[in-house]
């Protein structure tokens, strides 16, 4: 299954309504860096779609819960 760039995006802002910026210096949390970062290489590499299974375990996981909230099938506010 692939994931593109706009469901990459929509999946990062899923987590920062639920994980907000913290602190002063408005440090991303652990999952959204983790987003991020995926994002960022996708960019990089000027690529719209990535291959789910070429992403790591935990990126696989956060995407997981957002797809299981977006389908209504999971619970609202689940962390890893």
């Amino acid at each position: 299954m692939r994931l593109s760039l706009q469901e990459l995006e929509a999946a990062i802002n899923w987590w920062r309504e639920r994980q907000p910026a913290r602190g002063n210096e408005h440090a991303l949390s652990a999952e959204v860096k983790v987003l991020a970062r995926v994002y960022a290489l996708m960019i990089v590499d000027h690529v719209h779609d990535v291959e789910l299974d070429r992403l790591d375990a935990g990126a696989r996981q956060l995407l997981r819960q957002w797809q299981e909230n977006k389908m209504g099938s999971g619970p609202q506010d689940q962390t890893p």
